[in-house]
């Protein structure tokens, strides 16, 4: 009987020591537990934070590159804009200098031109006094008939 009664006072001790942890042990290792499974779901919960913030910070950053690209082209393109009016503007500012000086030439060459037909005038008159002087065998006072001279040099 000593098996019987040393194993009902086991029996007994266990459900005791049993009692005793469901009463007294339990409850602090559910919390434990509880507490560790609560850090776990916050700690997924802000990974999942942390992912969908990094997600947004991505697409921000490309909408911002993409306005910067979009900025820079256009800054671009009006810098292009800007020097095909510069170069224009040149253009037509060598245009008008070209046309200038052209007509500065060509009033030169009037000037010369006329000088030297007067100067022919002058000369074909002075031949034509010394002809007419050899023909009549006297001399013809130029003062004198100035208005002859100057009618003759006109019609030549």
């Amino acid at each position: 009987m000593d098996i019987n009664l040393t194993f009902i006072v086991q029996g007994f001790a266990f459900f005791a020591v049993a009692w005793m942890v469901m009463k007294f042990g339990w409850p602090h290792i559910i919390a434990a537990i509880e507490e560790r499974q609560q850090k776990i779901a916050e700690g997924l919960a802000a990974a999942d934070r942390s992912q969908k913030d990094l997600a947004q910070a991505q697409e921000k950053v490309n909408d911002a590159l993409k306005e910067a690209r979009t900025k820079a082209n256009e800054i671009i393109d009006q810098a292009h804009q800007r020097a095909n009016q510069i170069v224009e503007a040149a253009k037509n500012d060598a245009i008008a200098e070209a046309n200038r000086q052209k007509a500065l030439g060509l009033a030169e060459i009037d000037a010369a031109s006329t000088r030297a037909k007067e100067d022919l005038r002058k000369q074909v008159s002075v031949l034509a006094v010394s002809g007419a002087e050899k023909l009549l065998k006297r001399e013809i006072d130029a003062n004198a008939h100035k208005a002859l001279l100057d009618e003759l040099a006109a019609e030549i």
